[in-house]
């Protein structure tokens, strides 16, 4: 992680006031009804900019799962790597995109790189996603960085977007994920799992607003938690 870290400072990618605050609430308890009641009736009028679309990311790690043990343990400086996009989960794949999500403690960004188009089908394979990496447009560091991960987990869930009046915060909605555990060699796709009662709410902002952001979330009824996808992906298949 350093190593990557060192590399985008020394790119001039990095820009420390980029970070930004990722606060998640997980939600099984209310209907989505109510939850977005609850959100545009928060004194800082939050209202939905956005359409309503399903997300898909394929989550990559290490032989050793370096990423899901940094996480676990609270790793102060982690990284994680994923491939996004967004309409069906199967079939044909445009416009997807590669994510470097950096964290840093509580603050997190991420650098985001196209990638070439593909289809997600039973011919996926490691193999097949080096092929997509290497035929992609990328800066030679990321090809290199990349080329020790694999991809582990798919998760795929609907998000709705909600932006408060002054414009500061923004608040995603992702609700019903499901996660399907990726092979190495083929994949027909049989372990999947859907959990169409969890709902995740995550509140985003700059790192100057944090003070501002305990007036919104002292109407939220729920708790703050630390929750990751990926974490729970892994864990659902007893991947470790």
């Amino acid at each position: 992680m350093r190593n990557c870290m060192a590399n985008l400072r020394n790119g001039k990618v990095v820009d420390e006031n980029d970070f930004r605050f990722e606060r998640k609430f997980i939600v099984s308890s209310m209907s989505r009804r109510e939850i977005v009641c609850l959100i545009k009736d928060n004194d800082f009028c939050f209202s939905e900019i956005f359409h309503k679309r399903r997300v898909n990311s394929i989550y990559f790690d290490s032989s050793e799962l370096k990423n899901y043990n940094d996480n676990v343990i609270g790793v102060c400086e982690r990284l994680k790597i994923r491939m996004r996009w967004y309409g069906d989960k199967f079939g044909e794949v445009k416009s997807p995109k590669l994510e470097l999500k950096i964290k840093n403690g509580e603050l997190g960004r991420k650098l985001i790189f196209d990638l070439k188009g593909f289809c997600f089908d039973d011919n996926f394979s490691n193999e097949y996603m080096a092929r997509i990496i290497e035929g992609s447009d990328l800066p030679d560091w990321v090809k290199i960085k990349v080329k020790h991960y694999f991809p582990v987990i798919l998760v795929s869930y609907e998000r709705r977007y909600f932006r408060s009046r002054n414009k500061k915060f923004r608040i995603t909605l992702d609700m019903g994920p499901s996660f399907v555990r990726l092979k190495r060699k083929s994949n027909n796709f049989k372990e999947i799992f859907v959990n169409k009662f969890r709902n995740i709410l995550e509140l985003k902002y700059d790192f100057e607003h944090d003070l501002e952001a305990s007036e919104i979330t002292q109407d939220f009824p729920f708790r703050l938690a630390a929750s990751s996808k990926y974490v729970f992906g892994v864990d659902l298949f007893d991947i470790v």
